[in-house]
């Protein structure tokens, strides 16, 4: 007896739902989640008191151009982008309240401090968005070469950075290649050999000296 197979899940499509057309905003094919990462990103904006009312469409739009700017490819990236906007919105707006005349001290010094807060904070979000991206440095060292006959070898370390260019040759750090068959030349100047004859005779001291207080008959 075979087991049934189960049905798949359907596809439900919303009505009137549009496929992608804000994908530039917010990441995603589906137009419900790319209007509402634009709704709550323009929501972390701070609207001053009196502001005209096409002062706030300015900053709604400029919020909107940023999105746009950072260009999030899935719904993570557009995430992502909208905290980096909210985040840079908070910052600024406790560097500006540290910045009011009628501030005091302790005031000053508290809003500095979450402002430092935030910005690594929108350094660290920028870090996952590059990372997410592939854009994180790789640096490979190698420390061992093998040498195969034919083969040179290079002494001394080699880094290769990913995302970069390569460089230049006169930039590469020195190397010394060996090649076999190939005699390396010697630092010292080669020295002439001197002939030596064999049978030459030599002249030997007397063993036998005349010590004073003494007889020749001892």
């Amino acid at each position: 007896m075979t087991a049934k197979k189960k049905p798949e899940p359907e596809v439900v499509e919303m009505p009137g739902e549009r496929k992608g057309t804000l994908k530039a905003i917010g990441g995603s094919m589906s137009d419900y989640w790319n209007n509402q990462l634009a709704n709550d990103t323009i929501r972390t904006l701070r609207y001053f008191e009196n502001s005209d009312a096409e002062v706030i469409k300015e900053q709604q739009r400029a919020a909107i151009q940023a999105l746009i700017g950072i260009a999030p490819r899935d719904e993570c990236e557009g995430m992502i982008a909208a905290q980096l906007l909210a985040c840079h919105y908070a910052s600024m707006e406790c560097y500006r309240r540290a910045m009011l005349n009628s501030q005091t001290f302790e005031g000053r010094h508290e809003n500095l401090s979450q402002a430092n807060k935030l910005s690594r904070t929108y350094a660290v979000l920028l870090d996952a968005l590059n990372g997410h991206r592939g854009k994180g440095q790789q640096k490979v060292t190698v420390e061992h070469v093998h040498v195969h006959e034919g083969g040179r070898a290079i002494v001394g370390n080699v880094e290769a950075t990913g995302g970069g260019v390569a460089p230049k040759p006169k930039e590469q750090p020195h190397a010394l290649g060996y090649a076999p068959g190939e005699t390396m030349p010697s630092a010292d100047p080669p020295r002439e050999l001197v002939p030596v004859a064999c049978d030459a005779e030599w002249s030997m001291p007397d063993a036998r000296r005349k010590v004073a207080g003494r007889s020749s008959g001892e």
